[in-house]
């Protein structure tokens, strides 16, 4: 494969056993189309590479369970609808690969429920962070990466109407100030589309548009996980 010798390199094994990588994808009801695809394709694309360095690696994906709301803010009405109520919302987050999972998806096929229309709703993306996080520093691992993909903004509509508009983005911005305290981690922010809201959220971040993004940034960002 092209992108695995532009960066495999007998200098660059070194590091690979000590080394734990995260993928974690926004699934929103924005990411339908292009965006979803892209992030597919940068999932497939990272993982081989990945592989080829044997690097420990999770790929998961976070939503909702409904729109506007769900068993969460049904219970909150039933109980008396206080202000300021916090998450309006149930968590759906997925694994697509676990961490001592060793298959490589043939042509993208671990990741074909991306494209399932009922799956892609609202994102709550500090506590997805928070999770992915979790598992990620579970991992036996001496460096740890966690890269973001994401095409905007937290959003939740039931949240957001009975809570402050900044609820959300104040939580992630919290979630990624802590974590900046963890040695040896890094977080990674990848804006898909017009996403130049990664750059507010993430020290380190970057934005693709298109296969050919994908195709060139991922090697160099594998690459500097793996030296």
């Amino acid at each position: 494969m092209e992108m695995v010798g532009r960066v495999k390199d007998k200098n660059f094994m070194a590091r690979s056993d000590t080394t734990a990588v995260s993928i974690l994808v926004d699934h929103s009801g924005s990411m339908r189309g292009q965006n979803i695809l892209l992030a597919a394709a940068a999932c497939q694309i990272s993982h081989e590479l990945l592989a080829q360095f044997n690097v420990r690696t999770e790929i998961l994906g976070f939503t909702t369970v409904d729109w506007r709301g769900g068993e969460s803010r049904a219970l909150w009405r039933r109980n008396g609808k206080r202000m300021l109520p916090g998450r309006l919302n149930d968590l759906l987050h997925l694994v697509y690969k676990a961490a001592d999972e060793s298959v490589v998806p043939v042509c993208g096929s671990l990741f074909k429920p991306m494209f399932r229309p009922d799956l892609l709703k609202e994102n709550i993306d500090g506590e997805a962070i928070e999770w992915a996080l979790g598992r990620l520093l579970a991992i036996p691992a001496q460096r740890r990466t966690l890269i973001v993909l994401s095409d905007g903004v937290p959003a939740d509509d039931a949240t957001l109407f009975n809570n402050d508009d900044e609820y959300l983005t104040r939580h992630l911005r919290k979630v990624l100030v802590k974590k900046r305290e963890v040695e040896n981690l890094d977080i990674i922010g990848i804006g898909i589309g017009d996403a130049s809201c990664v750059e507010y959220f993430y020290e380190k971040n970057f934005r693709i548009n298109s296969v050919e993004d994908i195709s060139y940034l991922f090697p160099l960002l594998i690459k500097g996980i793996v030296v």
